[in-house]
């Protein structure tokens, strides 16, 4: 999975001021990242916030990356939930032709145990005609899928190909990169350590960030993958204090304040998401200015 090293983001679903999908906006947002150097793009993961599109605006919003995209770079397909027999059927009826991979997340609310987690994606595996990414991001499943449950995995099913790990803790991912197999991918989930993670072996990152500042992030992953450490770290210093900021107040308030700034989209959110406030916005505002100048 070549088309996997890298620079992948995690697209946001704009809206406009009524709450609708801002079809035209989203577009924008699609060529901006191809224009900037991202490698692929991932759609309908959570930073869509696809936990309030329904199934008439998902679908909308697939047609529109794909149509915007034109084959130009790899598309993953967030295809999640925690219940497995609803993710099995999506993955037995839905069309994928367009997709080299989906993004799954590990199941959410339901608190499984490591066994569970294991046959939750052994279904999922088992029903996927496309190679299939694991995401694990303990801070909103409230379960952490532990290396030695995403390894099993790996080396069970060939089709389980990479893990997009978010737990935030640079430790577990270090294992996780020392005992996977061979060709296993494991992708950051979490910007702030994105470069470390590569430096240690890692295969790039599914970023927010990315695609706000998408020239800038994707040269510093390229960079740390070259191993021109020195060069990486500059980048990283740079937007350090816009990693933070996006996720102050909650994603994706933050990120969708910076295509505000941009000029790209709206700040919309849907409830029970609010926007970011005054302070955040200005302090967002500003550090976008200074880096278009750069």
């Amino acid at each position: 999975m070549q088309s996997l090293i890298g620079t992948g983001v995690a697209l946001v679903t704009p809206f406009k001021k009524d709450f609708s999908v801002d079809v035209e906006a989203l577009k924008a947002i699609v060529n901006f990242q191809i224009d900037n150097g991202i490698d692929y793009l991932v759609v309908l993961g959570t930073t869509a916030e696809s936990a309030t599109l329904s199934k008439a605006e998902k679908e909308l919003v697939i047609k529109t990356v794909v149509e915007a995209n034109k084959g130009r770079l790899p598309l993953v397909l967030g295809v999640g939930s925690n219940n497995t027999q609803e993710v099995v059927e999506e993955l037995k009826s839905r069309d994928f032709s367009d997709f080299v991979a989906i993004l799954s997340v590990s199941p959410y609310y339901n608190k499984p145990t490591q066994e569970g987690i294991y046959q939750h994606f052994k279904a999922v595996a088992q029903a996927s005609p496309l190679p299939v990414i694991l995401y694990n991001v303990p801070g909103r499943t409230a379960s952490n899928m532990l290396p030695s449950t995403i390894i099993r995995l790996a080396n069970d099913f060939k089709n389980v190909v990479a893990v997009k790990e978010a737990a935030g803790d640079l430790v577990q991912a270090m294992k996780l990169i020392q005992n996977k197999p061979k060709d296993f991918l494991v992708i950051s989930g979490d910007d702030m350590i994105t470069l470390p993670m590569v430096l240690a072996g890692g295969a790039g990152v599914i970023s927010v960030i990315g695609e706000g500042f998408p020239k800038q992030f994707s040269e510093m992953v390229r960079l740390g993958l070259n191993r021109r450490v020195e060069d990486a770290y500059k980048i990283h210093y740079l937007l350090a204090d816009a990693i933070d900021m996006i996720f102050e107040q909650g994603n994706p308030a933050g990120i969708k304040e910076i295509f505000k700034s941009l000029g790209l989209s709206e700040n919309t959110v849907r409830l029970p998401l609010v926007n970011v406030d005054e302070n955040l916005a200005k302090r967002l505002d500003d550090f976008t200015v200074k880096i278009s100048k750069m």
